[in-house]
Parts: C-alpha cells; sequence; structure tokens
C-alpha cells in the first residue's frame, strides 16, 4: 500500500504501522491529515484505534479492510471513521477516497452502503426488537421530519443513498455551496459532526453524538 501510494505525486506517507495502538499514538505524535487503518490489527483493532485517533487528534481516519461485515462497517462510523472502503478497489478509487476524507467528505462505497442498509432492515439484536407484527420503518420515518425543511430532507435522503455534494447538486438542481450550506444547517440542528452520521440518523432515527471528555 506504501508503495502505491508513493506514486501519487500528491501524497506523503509519512509513516506505517504494525497495529492499532501503534497507529492512534503515531497521530497523536505526528498528526498525518488521514489514517489509513484495517480492521483486524494486533494489539488494537482498527475500530478502537479510529475511536482514539477521532477523539484525540485532528487526523482523519479511513478504513482500508477486506472486511465488509455490517458489524465492523456500523461500529467504525460510530467510532468516528470518515470513509470505510474495501481493498478491492483500484488505486485511483483509493487515492480518491483519501483525497475526498481529507477535504472533510465521507466515504461509503455502495457495497459497504447496501451492508448498513441490509443490517438496519432486518431489527436491532433480539433484546432490542421491536414486536413482530410492528410495522418496518422506512428511511427517514424514525426522524423528527418537523426540525427539517423539505429541502433539508431531500438532502438527508441523498447522503443516506451515499451522494456526493456533487450529485446531490445536480441530482437536485441547486449550487454546490447551497448544498454545503443546507448540510451544515443540518448538522446544527442534530448536533452530528459529519455526513456519515447524517445518513445514519436519517436511516434509523438515532443521532450519535460523541461523548465530551
Amino acid at each position: 500500500m506504501k508503495i502505491i501510494l508513493t506514486s501519487f505525486e500528491e501524497f506523503e506517507v509519512v509513516g506505517t504501522v504494525e497495529d492499532g495502538a501503534q497507529a492512534a499514538a503515531f497521530c497523536e505524535a505526528y498528526a498525518p491529515d488521514v489514517a489509513l487503518l484495517d480492521v483486524r490489527m494486533p494489539n488494537m483493532n482498527g475500530v478502537e484505534a479510529a475511536r482514539l485517533i477521532a477523539a484525540n487528534t485532528k487526523t482523519k481516519p479511513l478504513i482500508l479492510t477486506t472486511f465488509d461485515d455490517e458489524e465492523y462497517i456500523l461500529e467504525a462510523i460510530k467510532a468516528g471513521a470518515r470513509g470505510y472502503l474495501l481493498k478491492n478497489n483500484d488505486p485511483e478509487r483509493i487515492r480518491d477516497a483519501i483525497k475526498s476524507v481529507h477535504n472533510k467528505h465521507d466515504v461509503l462505497q455502495d457495497v459497504v452502503l447496501d451492508k448498513i442498509k441490509a443490517q438496519l432492515a432486518q431489527g436491532a439484536a433480539p433484546s432490542q426488537q421491536a414486536p413482530a407484527a410492528a410495522p418496518s420503518v422506512k428511511p427517514g420515518e424514525a426522524i423528527d421530519r418537523s426540525l427539517f425543511t423539505e429541502r433539508e430532507l431531500d438532502i438527508m435522503a441523498q447522503i443516506a443513498r451515499g451522494l456526493s455534494n456533487k450529485e446531490i447538486s445536480r441530482k437536485l438542481f441547486i449550487s454546490e455551496g447551497t448544498t454545503a450550506n443546507y448540510i451544515t444547517s443540518i448538522l446544527n440542528k442534530t448536533g452530528l459532526e459529519h455526513r456519515t452520521q447524517i445518513a445514519i440518523y436519517y436511516l434509523t432515527g438515532e443521532a450519535r453524538v460523541p461523548e465530551e471528555e
């Protein structure tokens, strides 16, 4: 991976480590812009490393792994990962994902987003499931829609589908700046921090706000 990344002129690989604990320590010491983390690593897994990095540094964690288990994906997002990408992508796709995360966008490729939707459709753990006769909740129905304008709801729906700001702007016939302004408004109203959390909020109705130190 280091060889691949150094082949792109826009990147500088400032360090490589052997496990999640070293990754968290490296980010605290050197503050790289983006940290690529695998899910399964010795001593500390990538999810916990992402949690520490997101909480203690300005580095943006990006999961790059072969594991597309729904549990890993949801836990990584809740931990503060700004993206979840599979290693079977072309180098150019990985490059674009790193650049997107660096530019404060979140990255969930289609297969990952589909996994999240499938997991949510199956319901929560048995102890948390509603009665079997209860109807399933469709995306956007679990949130307090009265808090948002119709346009904001449209924006949230498109984010939950995995669309970028540019794609949303084209679909809704508005400028990228206007899209960004709507997203800022949504973040302010919900107390969320980034687009991935907006997607989860829209799909589940749950606003996951990191605990204050």
